[in-house]
């Protein structure tokens, strides 16, 4: 019984840890994904590879926004969505942001 209870306060020290910056993710397996998937369907006629290297850049793109607002969002906002973007292998930044976004309007909301 002590064993889960100390490795579950670890694991949430971590988790504010890791949630102090933005996380790096590996984008390799979404992206790939996305590519088996039929593409981003963002231009027509492209080949796997640039859809994999639009997929890329997009996420890219979107962890430069994070990294600008990452301090306006809640700390435990960010933990929070840091696991809900990674669960399953498949880290997205898109998936981080819009997270973050919709913990953000909700708290305004019940204000």
């Amino acid at each position: 019984m002590i064993m889960p209870v100390a490795t579950l306060a670890l694991a949430s020290q971590l988790a504010f840890t890791v949630a102090d910056g933005v996380p790096r993710f590996n984008l390799e397996p979404v992206c790939r994904g996305i590519t088996q998937q039929g593409g981003l369907d963002l231009e027509p006629n492209k080949t796997a590879r640039q859809d994999f290297e639009s997929c890329i850049q997009s996420e890219m793109a979107i962890r430069g926004q994070l990294i600008k607002q990452w301090s306006a969002f809640k700390p435990s906002d960010r933990a929070n969505c840091i696991g809900e973007a990674t669960a399953g292998g498949m880290a997205s930044y898109t998936d981080l942001l819009t997270c973050l976004q919709m913990a953000r309007d909700a708290s305004r909301l019940n204000q």
